[in-house]
């Protein structure tokens, strides 16, 4: 791809980089990201995903703007209370880089809709708020061949992992979100943030390392942290880095999977 001049004013601070450069560069503006949530956690990803200029980026959020979001979903605003997340994410963006193709879906990721959509992408940025929706994700993902980067967050806790079991192969492991939590707990034990609270500038923290990751997997910059499961402790400000294996009987990606579509979730 040929730079135009105010391209290559915008980006050079990646172009400069070694490990992007022009090359990784192209890559980004060629990329196609979904961001599931335009909240806490999706709000800092569609702001450096955009600023990073990745082509195409599609928002899918069908809630609107609460006074009580705005501690933490730093891509609204005040005067925009009652407007749509998916509406109000794109006016943010727009002005960060018009050059951006947003694509916005005011409405929940479904099983009926999970499959189509994501044949218009080729990385996900989870940043819903429940396990119900990571679930389908992961499980989305695993079956279309799309490279997950999912987070969560509730009180100071937050975890982070990318998973693209799809990619398996004999010499690198490639776990999925089920490797790790094989079935969502029971409702009624896990609190939600509007349950138990979360620190708002922790989903800054959690947000941008999510964007991060999505920028190494879009550029192969760097080491993927498939494999891995970041866990961090705002409170002490500990991070700490598992390795994860795949597991062979996980019901997606074992050896002999149970699940071989949607209709788990329907």
């Amino acid at each position: 791809m040929k730079f135009s001049d105010l391209q290559i004013e915008r980006y050079a601070r990646h172009i400069l980089l070694p490990e992007i450069g022009g090359a990784g560069q192209t890559k980004i503006m060629d990329g196609r990201v979904l961001v599931i949530g335009a909240g806490g956690l999706g709000s800092p990803v569609l702001l450096y995903l955009a600023a990073a200029g990745v082509g195409t980026i599609g928002i899918i959020d069908d809630d609107k703007i609460e006074l009580s979001n705005l501690q933490r979903q730093i891509i609204h605003t005040t005067p925009r209370v009652g407007k749509p997340k998916v509406e109000s994410a794109r006016d943010t963006v727009k002005t960060i880089n018009p050059d951006v193709n947003l694509q916005i879906h005011e409405e929940r990721f479904t099983t009926d809709n999970a499959l189509k959509l994501l044949k218009h992408y080729d990385f996900v940025a989870d940043g819903s708020d429940n396990f119900e929706t990571r679930f389908l994700v992961n499980d989305a993902c695993y079956l279309t061949g799309t490279t997950l980067v999912s987070a969560a967050i509730l009180r100071f806790d937050a975890q982070l992992g990318t998973y693209k079991a799809h990619l398996k192969n004999g010499q690198q492991d490639h776990p999925c979100y089920r490797c790790i939590f094989p079935e969502a707990p029971p409702a009624d034990t896990t609190p939600t943030c509007a349950e138990a609270g979360v620190l708002g500038a922790l989903c800054g923290v959690v947000g941008s390392l999510q964007a991060t990751e999505i920028l190494k997997e879009i550029t192969g910059a760097g080491i993927s942290m498939s494999g891995s499961l970041l866990i961090i402790d705002g409170l002490a400000c500990e991070f700490r880095k598992i390795k994860i294996n795949s597991d062979p009987d996980c019901p997606l990606c074992g050896v002999q999977p149970k699940i071989t579509d949607l209709s788990l979730h329907a």
